[in-house]
């Protein structure tokens, strides 16, 4: 019952600010442009609370807390009910929504989606920031042996820096990458780095697909698809000291790449760990890289005493902390990269090349929402930036009803020169809104399988 309530309670709080901020960025652009906003709704149905500004906006607290709007008022507002002209003054009555320029109007339809974008940077760009860059990078731990296309071309042990030209860094990227593929044939383009002795070489590897990713089950396991199994590792780079640590009193600093302890060729943080463990209290010269030079200091490997066991350490932890301007950075291409992942599935699915099966609807939601808001805020916020790309995507769809239908519209108004009559108008309209509720019902029941 409890876990029950906590689903309930943490989709609430999502939808509550995915669809505030939503509604805030066409009320935003409607406010810029000086159209009269007659309500600002958080939630649907029945208001069970409301305040007025001095605008004379109506800020409501609706009883389903299902969605939201921003109702603004409009010449079509007036001819389905004259007798609301009454209720607004001469001069809201002349600031309408059909009364601006058309890239005005385009802007306050652009202005939710944007909004959804905005907070996903925003969210990204906050993780990026408090949360070191642990460097990691894939290393092939096994491969299927009757994959004789994988098997012929790559190894154990190599890693994998890049595919099709797209570095990858963290364990979600190459899996993104692939499902992009899924129901296709030709060539992937896979860059390695492979030990040679000592030193790593990098090399291009061209594997052939045919029907890539074209079954649900193998879409859950992109990697696994393609007869690989991976492991990530971290790269030896100093994100922290300790205080009067060895590694600081040596004159090691933040960023050093360390690539050898005596002699020892280090190619992962575990590596420097292993070595460094067995030999406490010994002089050890380390290797480094530091602003692209190679240099070298020795220092005294210090002891730590856990369970009667004598370990070595030098007092540093890997990865890097991000500037601002950094974290900026990637959160900004984040949410790009994933907005284009998310239209480019949306396609798949229409195309037949992705189950339609991995829709979620609300339930599905709420289950994610529930789990991550039990495993802790940083997977909560970071589903909210996941859900906000998604819903801005969605809404930019060419779908009447949604903003990018009215965008649409829109268009065909400035290529027409005039507006779509009112019959056809409403006849787009229903059709919109059939094709929307469809896609809830095929949703709430891909939602339901999950649980049979």
């Amino acid at each position: 019952m409890i876990e029950t309530f906590i689903y309930i309670g943490a989709f609430l709080v999502l939808l509550g600010v995915l669809v505030t901020i939503h509604e805030y960025g066409h009320f935003m652009f409607a406010r810029l442009f000086n159209v009269h906003v007659q309500r600002f709704s958080l939630g649907m149905g029945p208001v069970i609370y409301k305040k007025n500004d001095k605008h004379g906006t109506e800020f409501a607290l609706s009883a389903v807390p299902l969605g939201g709007y921003v109702s603004m008022i409009s010449e079509k507002m007036f001819l389905a009910e004259p007798e609301t002209k009454s209720e607004f003054t001469e001069d809201q009555l002349k600031n309408t929504f059909e009364s601006k320029p058309k890239w005005q109007r385009a802007l306050i339809m652009l202005g939710g989606p944007l909004a959804n974008f905005v907070l996903a940077i925003f969210i990204f760009s906050l993780i990026f920031f408090f949360t070191p860059d642990p460097n990691l990078t894939p290393v092939i731990s096994k491969i299927d042996p009757e994959n004789s296309i994988v098997s012929s071309e790559l190894k154990e042990l190599d890693e994998i820096t890049a595919f099709n030209g797209k570095s990858v860094s963290s364990p979600q990227d190459l899996s993104l990458e692939l499902l992009s593929f899924a129901g296709y044939t030709g060539d992937l383009e896979f860059t390695i780095k492979r030990m040679d002795g000592s030193s790593p070489i990098e090399m291009t590897k061209i594997l052939y697909v045919q029907d890539f990713l074209k079954t649900s089950e193998s879409q859950n396991n992109p990697i696994g698809a393609l007869g690989l199994e991976l492991d990530y590792f971290g790269k030896p780079v100093i994100g922290g000291l300790a205080n009067d640590g060895p590694a600081i009193e040596a004159g090691l600093i933040k960023g050093d790449l360390i690539y050898a302890i005596n002699n020892k060729s280090v190619r992962f943080a575990q590596d420097l760990v292993a070595i460094v463990s067995e030999i406490p209290n010994e002089t050890a010269s380390v290797s480094f890289i530091r602003d692209g030079q190679s240099l070298t200091k020795n220092l005294i490997i210090g002891e730590s005493i856990s369970n009667d066991q004598s370990r070595g350490f030098i007092g540093i932890q890997f990865g890097s902390q991000r500037t601002l301007v950094q974290a900026i950075s990637k959160g900004s291409y984040e949410t790009y990269n994933l907005s284009i992942k998310t239209l480019q599935f949306i396609g798949k699915m229409i195309t037949g090349n992705m189950g339609a099966e991995n829709l979620s609807g609300p339930i599905g939601i709420a289950q994610m929402a529930g789990n991550t808001a039990q495993a802790g805020l940083l997977p909560f916020i970071y589903l909210m930036a996941l859900l906000s790309i998604s819903l801005g995507v969605l809404n930019l769809l060419p779908i009447p009803v949604l903003d990018g239908g009215q965008l649409t519209l829109l268009g065909i108004e400035a290529i027409r020169g005039k507006p779509l009559s009112d019959k056809v108008e409403n006849f787009v309209y229903s059709a919109g809104a059939a094709m929307v509720i469809f896609l809830m019902i095929f949703a709430v029941f891909n939602d339901v399988s999950r649980f049979l």
